[in-house]
Formats: structure tokens, C-alpha cells, sequence
């Protein structure tokens, strides 16, 4: 077993982002794998997935701590997600046709992860004006989600989500965040992140059996990503557990934009552009969207 000093670097960037985050590890740890480091695929894929059961609970035990995590909305996201992951990993495996399959399901996750990132967009804003704060919902609360959890509905969309993911390998993190938002869009951006890492532990262990038992395991590349990995994903964590909400959605709604860009076929490229836009662009409408508002905060009101 040999240990490549580049892929800890790597593993400390991409872990990082998902301790941040709660999401791309597949979306980012995958495609870094096979064109920065021209690993086959099926390894890259397999020893992502392997590395992601060690790398995620790294950052889930420091939102666990910060009291940013739903328990009741993550056991019934598993009680769906679980099964159905593993059940995907089978199904896909028995089709005749699962590549192209594959292809098509992968470009619906594409323009959902897409709609979920203008979403996004469109609640920091309001959130900032709202709250009258430049960072939308201020620094994280070490409380529990004030939101009622519903188990069928929630369950049934675990389901959903650990059945895409076993069928696409597309990180669970990406999916989730998506189910999560579209059935809670009152959850706070750092306990989405702290619920997503939690919920995400169970559900890449039902899918790394699957891959350990029909993939391409690397035991030297899985090792290299997690010495980087894990610091890296604790890192994040914290800072994903401390940081303010208007923050994180940022960061979310441009690795949602990344996420959906590749899943849809664009180029390597075209999704480092379009995100190094969103993230030039974004701040720069951020400030005069703040700007705006404290000019029109400070004129005073008309007395009638």
C-alpha cells in the first residue's frame, strides 16, 4: 500500500468543503479523482464511497456537539434512505440498459440541484432583508430546528433520494440537501448541514458495502484521501457549526450550481467558469442588494 502525498492534499481540500457544506464529496472528490489524478473510475468511484464512511463522521460529530441536528429527521430519513440505497446499488446492477439509465436520472438530479441553487439564491436575499443583517440569518444557534418533522413524508423521500443514489453513485449529501430543502424550507442552513452529515453516515455505509462487494475498492487510494480527509471534514464542521447562515447558502448554492452543471454533461471547464462567476457575481449583487437596503433603511418614514 503506497501513500500518494498529492491525494491527501486532495482529500484535505474536498473534506473540508463537505464538513462545510454537509454535500460534495461526490460531486467534487469523484471528477478530482479521475482528471486531476487519472484514477479508472470505477476505483475512483468505489474508493470515494469507502472514504466517505470514514470522512463523514468526522464532521457529524461536531454538529452532533453543536446541537445543530434534527435526530428525529434524520432517523426517519434513514429508515428510508438506508434500504433503498443498497436496493438501488442491486437494481441497477440486474437492468440491461443501466448506463443509459444512469445518464437520464443523473440529468433530473442535474436541473433539481440546479432549481435548488436559484432557490437558495432567492431566500438569502429575502432572509437579508428580513433579519437586517448582512449575513441573512446571523451566526449559527446552538439549538434544535424548530420544525416540525413529518415521518411519512419524510421517510418516503429518504427513499427516494438513497434510491438515486444507488442507482446514479451521486453523493448522498446532494441529494438530501435537495430533499431537505424542497420538505423543510424553514431549516436553517447549518443544522441542514449538521442533519444531511448525521443522515448521511448510515446511508454511505449501505452504500459502501455495495461497492466493496461489487466494485473496485482501492485500499492505497482510500487510505491516501482519508489521512487529508478527515482533519479536513472536522475543519469544515466547525466552521460550518459557527459560521453565519447567509454564509453557508452561498456556499451550498454554488456547489449546487457545480453539482447540477456536471450531472447535466457540462464540461469541466464550463462548471469551473459558471462557478467562478456565481461566486464573483453573487458577492457583488450581495453588496449592493445590502447596500440598497441600508440606504433604504435609513430614510426616514413620512409621518402621515
Amino acid at each position: 500500500m503506497s501513500i500518494d502525498p498529492w491525494l491527501i492534499v486532495g482529500g484535505l481540500l474536498v473534506g473540508f468543503v463537505v464538513g462545510l457544506t454537509g454535500m460534495g464529496g461526490g460531486a467534487l472528490m469523484t471528477p478530482m479523482l479521475i482528471f486531476v489524478f487519472r484514477v479508472d473510475p470505477l476505483t475512483a468511484v468505489s474508493s470515494d464511497v469507502v472514504a466517505s464512511l470514514f470522512m463523514k463522521p468526522a464532521g457529524a460529530v461536531v454538529h452532533l456537539r453543536r446541537g445543530t441536528v434534527n435526530l428525529r429527521m434524520v432517523l426517519w430519513l434513514c429508515v428510508g434512505s438506508v434500504p433503498a440505497a443498497f436496493c438501488g446499488a442491486l437494481l441497477v446492477k440486474s437492468l440491461p440498459f443501466g448506463e443509459s439509465l444512469d445518464e437520464a436520472l443523473q440529468i433530473v438530479l442535474g436541473v433539481a440541484l440546479l432549481i435548488a441553487a436559484l432557490g437558495l439564491v432567492a431566500r438569502a436575499v429575502l432572509q437579508m432583508v428580513k433579519s437586517r443583517s448582512a449575513f441573512g440569518e446571523g451566526p449559527a444557534v446552538p439549538t434544535a430546528p424548530e420544525v416540525v418533522v413529518r415521518p411519512l413524508a419524510t421517510a418516503l423521500l429518504g427513499a427516494v433520494a438513497g434510491l438515486l443514489v444507488g442507482m446514479t453513485s451521486v453523493g448522498a449529501g446532494s441529494v438530501v440537501i435537495v430533499v431537505l430543502l424542497l420538505l423543510y424550507p424553514a431549516l436553517k442552513a447549518s443544522q441542514l448541514v449538521g442533519t444531511d452529515l448525521v443522515q448521511a453516515v448510515p446511508l454511505v455505509a449501505a452504500a459502501s458495502l455495495g461497492h466493496l462487494l461489487y466494485g473496485d475498492f482501492s485500499l492505497g487510494l482510500t487510505a491516501s484521501l482519508l489521512i487529508g480527509a478527515i482533519p479536513g471534514a472536522w475543519a469544515g464542521a466547525h466552521a460550518s457549526s459557527r459560521a453565519p447562515g447567509g454564509l453557508l447558502r452561498r456556499a451550498l448554492a454554488i456547489l449546487l450550481l457545480a453539482s447540477g452543471l456536471k450531472l447535466i454533461g457540462a464540461s469541466v471547464p464550463v462548471v469551473l467558469v459558471a462557478a467562478g462567476l456565481a461566486l464573483v457575481g453573487g458577492n457583488v449583487l450581495w453588496f449592493f442588494t445590502k447596500r440598497w437596503y441600508e440606504r433604504r433603511s435609513r430614510v426616514p418614514a413620512v409621518p402621515r
